[in-house]
């Protein structure tokens, strides 16, 4: 498993990527009740904060945070710290490839699913 040691300064750009991944998800929001289809995209900056969140939230914890690509490995380390917050991640990371790489949008309660998870850990990061 690559778990490199947590220092202060990746956790600190981590978590501001997991901020601004989420407000670039939020200024998205307001575009699409003009009925312009930011779905994908959403969820995309959803993902990509959640996975910036779940590096602070290990580092902080473990002092070390997941850097491979083995989704199944990341979802196992954060549970090391918490399972609830793994499974938000787990959720995450099970739409990343639609979203970001399919031809099949994603759907409303996918977008509102990627939303609560990706608030769940950011918010945890932050606090």
């Amino acid at each position: 498993m690559n778990a490199p040691a947590m220092t202060p300064n990746a956790r600190d750009g981590r978590l501001e990527k997991a901020k601004s991944f989420k407000g670039a998800a939020e200024l998205m929001e307001h575009f699409m009740t003009d009925g312009t289809d930011l779905r994908d995209a959403y969820v995309t900056m959803c993902v990509h904060a959640g996975i910036a969140a779940a590096d602070v939230i290990c580092m902080k914890t473990l002092g070390e945070y997941y850097a491979g690509q083995k989704h199944d490995e990341a979802v196992s380390f954060l549970a090391k710290v918490d399972k609830a917050l793994a499974r938000n991640l787990a959720t995450l990371l099970g739409m990343k490839t639609k979203a970001g790489y399919s031809d099949i949008p994603v759907s409303n309660e996918q977008m509102a699913r990627a939303r609560r998870a990706m608030e769940s850990l950011v918010d945890r990061a932050t606090s």
